[in-house]
């Protein structure tokens, strides 16, 4: 939510400094995330004069260009340097002197000095409107009027808007701070509690409010109250549009939003003062002068504002006329039914609609307006006729024109106020705070509670309409909490706890043990979304995907069914943002579900690398990524759980080339691969990205069976034997494992490659595999002759099982 310091103080009774004021707003529970200067124009003109010039004379070594004298009310007129065709004596112009910074339009910002321009000296700047950011123009410099003084600040005649600007994080369920006035009503409760006085926010008023006449009006129904408990309405004839006036155009841009025309700035700005939304229709294109609020037909197509078809759903409430539907209520505006430039009348909407329909509507057509987001947190029901008339006011004051006709309130069944009893004792229970009876009711009161009956341990008060979300005492205590200020709860000298057993101690410990491993290796950790889009997944992946029936946004629409999508968003921003060498790990969840309609979610370890693995030192090359680099990380940490993998198998992948199937007994334990360039170029990656995903759930319950034993240090040494054999060049390494495993030499510890040679001399589609063997005895000391004996026995069954040829030196 987006807050103005100057806006919100026309509602405050006392000057508020920003800075105090975003204490006081955190304090309320409405956190300040950021407070920023807002400024018109960039540096607001600061150090910029009104200059007179003296004289404009050729500069004789430059066509173009002209030699100024220009007065800026100092004791010497400054010389200046200007190439801009339209100067010349008696105009009054823009000047920055010497050490006075300008902010272009476009471009970096400029500190003036003295400059030496083809042989004479300039000691500042006359400047065009861009140059100073008041405006696009660059064909002169910008001549101001005649009667102002030289020496005086431009800032003081262009008078640039300025402003602080708040972001509030706002909880879903605090609709009544979504707008100015609610935001200043509970500054005020706050500063009436804690500086004792009588504080009331200045409400905005429809004082003048006044029919001309009943010339255009036109009928309301309601079909559907369930979906909409209220609407008014009002006819304006004869207005005329176009652009606001300065003042509302400045507090709209100041708050982000742009200004479009004088009918729809006024709706905005009502919205972001009162925070209740309306619409402007066209009154002509109202086929029948009828309003009828009502569902349609599913699948009846209806062109929004954007000129985009929409299929309707027969949930979505409509407003329509008599022969067709004009707006898609509480969400987007239709086409044909808007406000245009050749508009003369306009019916003004203000009404209530349910936040649930209004919800899904929206989301269910991905349109996330500013009203929507407002209709679905509740609005104020009470609220919609006043507003209806502060606004009917400004356009007839802004616009011209005259009202009407009557408003028009449809309301069939008016809503009660709801009643809470708070108990005293309940207060201090959850507060842990006793709170005097007359601090709670002057709380309650300034925020527009009804004090309803009183008792000697008990308050009973009526909730305002404004607050939707209040239906229980403990409500009210988080109210009180509010205005006492959050950061006031006290807090005890002991507090009583009940330690807890961890269930999860174990898969946390192993968890936090691989994390510290790859930290180790260079890693770093990102958090992905598990909710992603669709758009990513192809008509067989989504058969098989949690699809999200109320998705927070149009991209964000489906549990990921692995973390590859996710992860690859993630090294898209980092890549973008110039970190060209990744190496990046994730824990996470991933869904799916059965044809059957049961739903399965299974832990995964992701992990990325792209550019280089290890950068240069002064003792290294640089090592580029590769899938190797990423099998021996995921073998690192098979070995950390003790677990070894019984088979590799290379697979297709839609995704990924090379992409090989690690397991264990049947069970998967990590598939990995190159990802192809048509994955790569979605997510407009360049490079070549290797991923891996390793089931953890697996990976835990493997690691749970395992005892691990406490061994000492061999006594005795281990040796080392190599061999180099001439294979097939399609022969994996793999297979070799394989078929010395089999022949189950007990003292043989472990083999493993360390070198490839290919060449034509080795015989057509050949290769050299050098491979080291070593072996232990624990009780004795190996011989010669036991080693010679397992080595040609090792040979002999890899010469007849794989055709293998030794190499000997």
């Amino acid at each position: 939510m987006t807050i103005s310091h100057k806006w919100l103080s026309e509602y405050l009774p006392v000057t508020i400094e920003p800075e105090r004021l975003s204490k006081i707003l955190t304090s309320l529970g409405l956190e300040v995330e950021s407070l920023e200067k807002y400024e018109e124009v960039k540096g607001s003109l600061q150090g910029l004069l009104v200059g007179e010039v003296l004289e404009a004379e050729k500069h004789p070594n430059a066509d173009k260009l002209k030699i100024t004298r220009v007065n800026i009310g100092a004791a010497e007129p400054l010389t200046i340097v200007c190439g801009a065709p339209n100067v010349k004596a008696g105009q009054k112009v823009i000047v920055a002197p010497v050490g006075v910074t300008i902010y272009p339009v476009s471009g970096e910002p400029m500190t003036m000095r003295v400059a030496k321009i083809r042989n004479a000296e300039s000691y500042g700047m006359i400047c065009a409107e861009d140059e100073v950011g008041l405006g696009t123009s660059h064909a002169g410099i910008l001549v101001l009027p005649a009667d102002l003084n030289p020496g005086s600040p431009v800032a003081a005649y262009f008078n640039p808007y300025e402003d602080w600007i708040y972001e509030i994080g706002l909880t879903p369920n605090r609709m009544d701070a979504m707008s100015h006035w609610g935001v200043a009503r509970d500054v005020c409760a706050y500063l009436s509690h804690h500086e004792k006085k009588d504080i009331r926010p200045r409400l905005p008023n429809s004082n003048g409010f006044k029919i001309d006449n009943t010339s255009l009006t036109i009928d309301v129904s309601i079909e559907n109250a369930d979906a909409c408990p209220r609407y008014s309405g009002i006819s304006i004839s004869n207005v005329t549009i176009t652009e606001s006036p300065k003042w509302l155009q400045q507090k709209l841009k100041s708050i982000g939003l742009r200004p479009i025309n004088n009918i729809v700035d006024i709706t905005n700005f009502i919205l972001h003062e009162t925070g209740q939304p309306l619409h402007a229709f066209d009154a002509d294109s109202i086929t029948g002068k009828k309003v009828i609020v009502k569902n349609l037909t599913s699948g009846t197509p209806f062109i929004t504002l954007d000129e985009k078809e929409r299929k309707l759903s027969s949930e979505d409430l409509i407003i329509c006329n008599a022969s067709e539907g004009m707006c898609i209520a509480g969400v987007f505006g239709g086409l044909h039914s808007g406000v245009t430039s050749q508009t003369k009348n306009i019916f003004l909407e203000s009404a209530c609609f349910d936040s649930i329909i209004t919800r899904k509507t929206s989301f269910r057509h991905a349109l996330r307006t500013d009203a929507a987001a407002r209709f679905e947190k509740g609005t104020d029901i009470s609220a919609t006729v006043n507003v209806l008339k502060r606004a009917s006011k400004m356009i007839k004051e802004i616009c011209g024109g005259e009202i009407s006709s009557e408003i028009t309130d449809v309301y069939p069944h008016p809503k009660e106020k709801t009643q809470i009893s708070l108990k005293y004792h309940y207060l201090k229970k959850l507060s842990g705070k006793n709170y005097h009876p007359d601090a709670v009711k002057e709380i309650l009161t300034g925020l527009g509670f009804e004090i309803v009956k009183e008792g000697i341990d008990e308050l009973r008060v009526a909730v305002p309409y404004h607050k939707p979300d209040i239906s229980l005492p403990a409500d009210i205590v988080e109210e009180v909490l509010r205005i006492d200020g959050l950061d006031n709860i006290e807090i005890p000298k002991a507090i009583t706890i009940t330690p807890s057993a961890e269930e999860n101690a174990p898969r946390e410990i192993l968890r936090e043990k691989i994390s510290n491993y790859l930290t180790g290796l260079g890693f770093n950790e990102m958090m992905t979304n598990s909710i992603t889009n669709a758009a990513y997944f192809s008509e067989e992946e989504l058969s098989s995907m949690v699809i999200m029936k109320n998705s927070l946004t149009a991209e964000l629409n489906i549990l990921r069914n692995s973390l590859f999508e996710t992860a690859l968003e993630s090294v898209a921003h980092n890549l973008n943002h110039k970190n060209n060498s990744l190496k990046l790990f994730e824990f996470g969840k991933a869904y799916c579900v059965s044809g059957t309609g049961k739903y399965f979610e299974s832990e995964k370890l992701c992990l990325l690398a792209t550019g280089y693995s290890a950068e240069q030192t002064w003792k290294q090359k640089k090592q580029i990524a590769d899938l190797y680099f990423l099998k021996g990380v995921s073998h690192g940490i098979f070995t950390l759980f003790d677990i070894q993998p019984d088979n590799l198998e290379n697979t297709q992948n839609s995704k990924s080339d090379n992409y090989f199937i690690l397991s264990k007994n049947g069970q998967t334990l990590a598939g990995m691969g190159q990802v192809n360039k048509k994955i790569l170029s979605k997510f407009t990656i360049k490079q070549p990205v290797f991923y891996a995903e390793l089931n953890w759930d697996i990976l835990l319950e493997l690691a749970g069976r395992n005892k691990k034993e406490i061994k000492d240090l061999p006594r005795f040494p281990a040796v080392q034997r190599d061999l180099a054999l001439v294979v097939p060049r399609r022969l994996e390494f793999e297979t070799i494992e394989k078929t010395v495993q089999n022949i189950r030499l007990d003292k043989l510890q472990g083999l493993h490659l360390f070198d490839i040679f290919e060449s034509e001399k080795l015989g057509a589609d050949k290769k050299s595999l050098a491979i080291s063997f070593t072996f232990l005895d624990e009780e004795k000391t190996l011989t010669d002759q036991e080693i010679d004996g397992w080595m040609h026995q090792l040979m002999a069954t890899l010469e007849k099982e794989l055709n293998a040829e030794i190499r000997k030196s």
